[in-house]
């Protein structure tokens, strides 16, 4: 098997400036690529508005997030062939590629297509950068420094909703997609100093069959998730092809993935207990996360009344208990080499959480959103800090990048299918509860209704599309709260593998 040269790591103390430099590097690159994830969020709700498009809301994180899951396991291959540095700097111009098309758009179209763009290249940067933390510190440490990355992560969740709600008041949400130039410049500069160039020995041979059978199978279940029960009926003709193309890309994935040389996503992995538990259980968590990120300023905005950029605030209970579970979750696996009960205590509060997001409603006091984002927040941390570095304890070292990017794909798998689907089930469920509530000619679809719109109505009116809007967001969270039911079960059956002070063999 052909692999790419990596540079071993030997001691850390005599390491100590250059890994420094390498996790500061880490960091801003992680900054920006989550950054262009959460910049969005609460200006969506205005975008669509202006281009007329609030029924394709959620495709423009869904459209981010498919192109991330699709990039991850692309990015982290490559990685592991020709090194770290190259690939995450054609991930930067990709994504900036995608923000300059995105901040042009003049059509939902474009918009979303210059999302995609941004995910490709976004997707390959986190991953990436996660992996190098694996190829710098050894097994006992990773778990600290991919809790910092996990708040590093949070803290962009902060600030990117807050500067993307203050570019749309003071000057047009087409400038969120630039505010990320200087970032992305930056960490330009940063990893071309802090990363080794890396020689791979030996002629490589490229999976593009397996690398465009697995685009093709994740596409096909974003697409049956999103228009499943909206746009297409589930026993339409339509539907049962799309169904079955997304099958017939399954096995032949599969065949494909058992002959190749370098695999994109190597079969063998699935036999891993830690790689198939961490993978289902962050799969239903990024569906309860993402779910989360994108209903909530939506919620706030048009039912409780607030501004953009205040619905961007009250994400910040939610990251700060992100930041805080992830932080302590890394000390302490850092401290003991232990970790399997954390992601099953926290998949327990995650659960609680999403069933007291479900009691919103117009009468629900900020105070009350704010408490329940913080238990978000804690339950969502140590699954993201534990599970990374669980997997890289556990898999061969030339399989690094393959396993790290894992994680994350298949978190974006659950965010991409579940955003699609609660969108989906919302909308439904909106449709339905305000037939016959509103004037006739109030609304030109679904997809027109904004909080300006609702704020020109009677009040008695505002009364019943509050209740109506909250009531359609309910069975979104009654869902979250099963999923991460169901983690909590399946983390009981991780298997703890034991952390040394040494490197992956």
């Amino acid at each position: 098997m052909t692999n790419a040269t990596q540079e071993t790591p030997t001691d850390t103390g005599t390491r100590a400036p250059q890994t420094r430099i390498a996790l500061a590097a880490v960091a801003v690159t992680l900054l920006f690529a989550s950054l262009g994830q959460t910049i969005v969020t609460t200006a969506i709700p205005t975008m669509a508005a202006d281009l007329g498009g609030m029924d394709q809301m959620t495709w423009v994180i869904t459209a981010y997030l498919l192109a991330s899951t699709i990039g991850a396991p692309i990015a982290g291959k490559l990685g592991d062939l020709y090194g770290r540095k190259l690939v995450v700097q054609i991930g930067i111009m990709v994504f900036l590629a995608g923000a300059t098309l995105a901040g042009l758009a003049q059509s939902m179209g474009v918009l979303i297509a210059g999302r995609a763009v941004q995910g490709l290249g976004g997707g390959g940067l986190i991953v990436v950068s996660m992996a190098v933390v694996a190829d710098v510190l050894p097994a006992r440490q990773r778990g600290q420094a991919q809790g910092l990355l996990g708040a590093v992560f949070g803290v962009s969740t902060v600030i990117g909703p807050l500067v993307g709600g203050f570019l749309v008041e003071a000057l047009s949400w087409h400038w969120i997609f630039f505010a990320n130039f200087p970032i992305g410049l930056l960490a330009l500069i940063v990893l071309h100093a802090a990363l080794p160039n890396v020689k791979r020995e030996g002629p490589v041979k490229l999976d593009i069959a397996g690398a465009f059978l697995l685009a093709t199978l994740l596409s096909v279940a974003v697409l049956v998730s999103n228009l499943g029960g909206s746009v297409l009926s589930w026993g339409s003709s339509e539907m049962i092809w799309l169904m079955a193309f997304g099958l017939a890309a399954l096995a032949g994935f599969i065949a494909v993935e058992s002959r190749a040389a370098e695999p994109v996503l190597p079969l063998s992995l699935f036999g891993n207990n830690t790689f198939l538990i961490v993978n289902t259980v962050g799969f239903m968590v990024g569906v309860a996360m993402f779910g989360t990120i994108t209903f909530m300023p939506l919620y706030l905005q048009v039912v409780q009344g607030v501004s953009p950029s205040l619905s961007g605030l009250f994400l910040t209970p939610m990251m700060a208990g992100l930041i805080a579970s992830s932080a302590g979750a890394g000390r302490v696996m850092s401290r003991t080499g232990r970790y399997k009960w954390m992601p099953v205590l926290s998949t327990a509060l995650l659960a609680l959480a999403m069933l007291s997001l479900s009691t919103l409603s117009a009468s629900s006091s900020l105070w009350t959103v704010a408490l329940s984002m913080v238990l978000v927040g804690l339950g969502l941390g140590p699954v993201f800090s534990i599970g990374v570095a669980a997997i890289q304890n556990d898999v061969p070292r030339h399989m690094l990048g393959v396993g790290t990017a894992s994680a994350n794909m298949f978190r974006l798998i659950g965010g991409s299918i579940g955003t699609a689907a609660f969108g989906a089930l919302f909308s439904a469920n909106l449709a339905r509860n305000l037939d016959g509530h509103l004037p006739s000619g109030t609304l030109d679809g679904i997809g027109s209704i904004s909080a300006d719109m609702v704020a020109r109505l009677p009040v008695q009116t505002q009364r019943t599309v509050f209740a109506d809007f909250s009531a359609a967001l309910h069975p979104v969270f009654w869902i979250a709260a099963g999923l991460a039911v169901v983690a909590c079960i399946v983390s009981m059956r991780l298997r703890e593998v034991p952390m040394t002070d040494g490197y992956s063999s």
